[in-house]
């Protein structure tokens, strides 16, 4: 009698009929052909409808055009129900929400037309930011703007800020630089803030700066620290870092939106578990490594192309660095003027162009000035924030 007549005949599978010599050899006379369920054949009535409550909550979600969620989440719902003490397998909960009819297939993924292709940690830095309604409980919509270290997968920076503007990116470099060190290449999109892109002149229009003929502040920022920017061309190139951004999309919102967060310090503290998820406990599909022991092996190994930070002459401040820079003209009365403020520049001969450092601090309510020219900071000044109600910084 050959192995398949014999699982046919006892009605078990082939890893079930390999399983069965062995345990027959470890001990005979306790051998037995019956099979002893040691787990319970239907869950708890109380667990099923805990089950069921998550599913619905999923469905209201999906059901929510306001919320910038498609589909559903099964591992998430698996995730939420271990914070209730209640551990059930992936395939329980897509099995339910079939019954439930709370089912989507996944859709087919697409190609990727270019990718991105490094050998250490430091080479390449995707940054990119995502603007979106994060709770359906607020009605504002702020700004995650994240830095994803290309070789290792780990999100570097992650942070929300109610307005996505140059300066927030430009504190966004601020926070890996002084973290991780000088990066070889930034890899952004081509908004405005990374990029000025001029469209085509027309009779009734003449462009007098054409594409990369201006520099935007963000760029000066990066230039002055001798970093390299590539520019996405399609949103299929800058792929790596899109997909951590719908996996920290969709976790978030559906997290402010079971637990009705409403300001943007408690969705802080969902992005901080998330991000603490992604980078430490999760193995990355592509990688097939945790992004954080990744990203650590290479820095052990000496594959790493992060610089330390070292200020560039004449500059002697980081404030010098990472701040807005403004050029302006010393007048007949030896002032400038900035934002409709008259200032005072001594030590400058008349009609000389001068480089102002704008450094606003949002915590302190107040904008720090440093003036130079001739390669030397020549005067400083500190407004109070609110003198200057129509700039935004």
């Amino acid at each position: 009698m050959n192995r398949s007549s014999v699982e046919d005949i006892l009605g078990i599978s082939k890893t079930r009929f390999f399983a069965l010599p062995r345990q027959y050899r470890q001990d005979p006379d306790r051998f037995s052909l019956a099979y002893e369920r040691k787990t319970a054949t239907r869950l708890p009535e109380a667990i099923e409808q805990q089950i069921e409550l998550e599913l619905m909550l999923e469905r209201g979600l999906i059901e929510d055009p306001s919320l910038p969620i498609s589909g559903y989440n099964y591992s998430a719902v698996r995730d939420r129900l271990a914070k209730h003490g209640i551990k059930v397998a992936l395939s329980t909960v897509i099995t339910r929400a079939k019954d439930l009819d709370c089912y989507q297939p996944r859709p087919r993924k697409k190609a990727h037309d270019r990718e991105v292709v490094t050998a250490a940690i430091g080479a390449l830095i995707q940054h990119d930011a995502s603007h979106h309604r994060w709770s359906p409980y607020v009605s504002e919509k702020w700004a995650l703007i994240t830095s994803l270290d290309d070789f290792s997968r780990k999100i570097l920076f992650a942070d929300f800020f109610e307005q996505e503007t140059t300066w927030a990116h430009i504190k966004a470099a601020e926070t890996l630089v002084h973290t991780y060190g000088i990066p070889l290449r930034y890899y952004v999109d081509s908004l405005r803030v990374f990029r000025f892109v001029q469209g085509r002149a027309s009779v009734w229009r003449k462009h007098v700066l054409q594409t990369d003929e201006a520099d935007p502040q963000w760029w000066q920022v990066l230039r002055s620290l001798g970093v390299d920017v590539t520019y996405a061309l399609s949103p299929e190139a800058k792929g790596k870092v899109e997909r951590p951004y719908r996996w920290l999309q969709d976790r978030i919102v559906r997290t402010c939106a079971i637990e009705k967060l409403t300001t943007i310090e408690d969705v802080r503290a969902v992005l901080k578990e998330e991000l603490d998820r992604y980078n430490n406990h999760q193995v990355h599909s592509t990688t097939g490594e945790i992004p954080s022991m990744r990203f650590e092996r290479a820095r052990k190994e000496g594959r790493s192309l992060f610089r330390p930070l070292a200020l560039p002459k004449p500059y002697t401040s980081v404030k010098d660095i990472f701040c807005l820079r403004e050029k302006r003209r010393v007048n007949g009365y030896r002032k400038i003027s900035l934002f409709n403020h008259e200032i005072v520049v001594p030590n400058v001969p008349l009609r000389e162009e001068v480089e102002v450092h704008l450094i606003p601090d949002a915590a302190r309510g107040v904008l720090d000035l440093r003036i130079w020219w001739d390669n030397q900071m020549v005067h400083t000044v500190t407004y109070p924030l609110k003198d200057f109600p129509g700039v935004h910084f």
